[in-house]
């Protein structure tokens, strides 16, 4: 595990001196990686720093208790040498888990897409759901969410809703909830008591920055129409909703959050570059899919991911087989457990497939 440790110390010197030289400073591609790969390897050389203190002070009382001849210093030394004992098999797993390679992508901030599926207008109010638990959810993280656009629902909710979520590593926190979400409960429409089933998909995509994506505004039909805000209300009566149309791939973005037209065109730009990204990134994603099996490789719209059961009160994950049975609190925005077990069980198979990496 050393010599593994000072190679990501002689690379953590090596980026740390290229940060600061002018020509990376002016490359912005090049200075924004960089910068990102100085903040991750900056947690794991203070962690190896760590590991190498605790390991020198196991080395030291082990060889007090050795010498044996001062019985104060051996009770001394004794208490440092359990201490260095059960510390550093945790630290050993911790910064295992640090050498996995991180995925390029898990500090971009997201779109999130959330449309309706079967269900009719149970499908809408369970959109309606979903959203205001991410919003909810984001919002204790610390992260900023904005609004993009949406297409209500007939009896409340939303038939698709889109916004924005930027903050701290969040395409590495929720990328795992893309996929089919299910609903198993009584509609409010339904006068008998009978529990149907509806679902919603949820899209997850990495934001695209500028330099990721190149879009000649040659290929893009822009159209201007009159928007209402959210809730149908507020009808603009000035051209200030904007629609992009990327022609060669028929990929639509469009925005009327803003009373701005310029506003509503650079979010809806920033929309469409984002898809676009993404429909590189998929066939990616499905290449890797064929030597790893990934929870979020596939890149399969149509797999079946949670299922909510409000008779029940529980949430299962389908993908790793978790139920809870804490679907109120759940469904108000505390994701993160399930977050959590997605995240461990993947870096479990990331570490079972790059084998002993130490």
């Amino acid at each position: 595990m050393l010599e593994k440790l000072q190679i990501i110390q002689q690379r953590f010197d090596e980026v740390s001196d290229l940060i600061i030289q002018p020509d990376i400073i002016a490359d912005q591609k090049r200075y924004v990686q960089l910068n990102k790969e100085y903040k991750d390897l900056k947690i794991l050389t203070e962690r190896a720093d760590l590991y190498k203190t605790l390991l020198a002070n196991q080395e030291e009382a082990e060889a007090i208790i050795k010498e044996g001849n001062d019985a104060e210093m051996i009770e001394m030394a004794k208490l440092q040498l359990d201490e260095a004992k059960t510390e550093l098999p945790k630290l050993e797993e911790e910064i295992k888990f640090l050498l996995i390679p991180k995925d390029p992508e898990d500090s971009k901030n997201v779109v999130v897409e959330i449309r309706a599926g079967t269900g009719g207008d149970e499908a809408s109010i369970f959109a309606g759901d979903l959203y205001r638990m991410y919003t909810k959810y984001c919002h204790d993280q610390g992260w900023k969410t904005h609004y993009v656009d949406a297409n209500e629902g007939t009896s409340g909710g939303f038939k698709e809703v889109i916004f924005e979520v930027s903050g701290e590593e969040v395409y590495g926190t929720m990328k795992f909830e893309s996929g089919v979400h299910r609903v198993q409960r009584v509609p409010q429409t339904e006068t008998q008591g009978r529990v149907h089933t509806s679902a919603a998909t949820v899209m997850v995509l990495p934001e695209a920055e500028e330099f990721d994506v190149e879009v000649d505004m040659n290929d893009v039909r822009i159209d201007f129409f009159c928007s209402s805000g959210p809730g149908g209300q507020s009808v603009n009566t000035t051209y200030s909703a904007v629609r992009l149309t990327h022609e060669p791939t028929g990929i639509v973005a469009q925005c009327q959050d803003q009373k701005s037209q310029h506003k509503n065109k650079e979010k809806a730009l920033k929309v469409l570059r984002t898809r676009l990204y993404e429909m590189e990134l998929q066939k990616k994603q499905q290449a890797d899919a064929e030597k790893r099996n990934s929870l979020v490789s596939s890149g399969d719209r149509s797999a079946k991911i949670r299922t909510y059961n409000y008779p029940q009160g529980r949430v299962t994950d389908h993908r790793i087989g978790l139920t809870l049975y804490d679907l109120q609190n759940i469904i108000n925005g505390d994701i993160q457990k399930l977050i959590d077990e997605l995240q461990l069980y993947q870096n479990t198979e990331k570490l079972k497939e790059s084998g002993d990496l130490l």
